[in-house]
């Protein structure tokens, strides 16, 4: 597969605080709720190789793996090197662009829009919070259902905290910069289940790991 650019159904993660972070391979950026909580996003880690805790997403991937929003690209480029076919999903041009720069194929285009080998994909991946994309996980967790094969596997990194919420955010640098408000929410691993179910998922594992929190769920 190679990299191909398409019009994303949302610009949300075009805003440029994001775009520029990704460039500059570093931070500081947020996800700053309206009633001003904030939410530290790890740009240094995306932009790096896999760490430990990926290191335990990586083990659990069988057959072609899709990861959904798939950032810099380093779980693609990652498991391109392991030998899997692997296909990353994300709406930002320039992540697409870090994916392919790191060894991975990657398409520029939403989950919601059709995507190769739908209900086909052996693994897909939602980690780094993207459970929130949309601010609907319900309906993620159903379309993510479409994409995987029967018996496949959805690896999925939720929240810490015992959290349910949908929430309008926007991603700003700390310094001034600031993008579009958009719709993201947060899981925690029983909200998560709630929701899986009802989708059609079944969780057959959890683990944390370097204070991160997974979720494997099966079709």
């Amino acid at each position: 597969m190679t990299a191909q650019l398409t019009a994303p159904a949302t610009r949300t993660w075009q805003a440029d605080p994001y775009v520029d972070a990704l460039r500059a391979g570093q931070g500081p950026l947020f996800l700053r709720r309206r009633d001003g909580w904030l939410l530290p996003l790890d740009v240094e880690r995306w932009c790096a190789g896999p760490d430990a805790a990926d290191d335990t997403v990586l083990a659990r991937c069988t057959g072609p793996v899709l990861d959904i929003g798939c950032g810099p690209g380093r779980l693609v480029a990652a498991l391109a090197g392991l030998g899997h076919t692997a296909l990353g999903v994300d709406v930002t041009p320039e992540a697409v662009d870090c994916t392919v720069r790191a060894g991975g194929s990657a398409l520029c285009r939403s989950v919601f829009d059709p995507l190769p080998r739908e209900g086909g994909w052996a693994t897909v991946l939602l980690v780094d919070g993207n459970i929130g994309i949309g601010g609907d996980p319900a309906a993620l967790l159903r379309r993510a259902a479409e994409l995987t094969a029967p018996g496949g596997s959805l690896l999925v990194e939720v929240a810490a905290a015992d959290v349910d919420e949908r929430v309008e955010v926007h991603v700003e640098d700390g310094a001034g910069g600031r993008g579009a408000a958009f719709w993201w929410a947060r899981l925690g691993a029983r909200a998560l289940d709630a929701k899986a179910e009802a989708a059609g998922w079944t969780r057959c594992d959890s683990w944390q790991t370097a204070g991160r929190h997974f979720s494997h769920l099966t079709r």
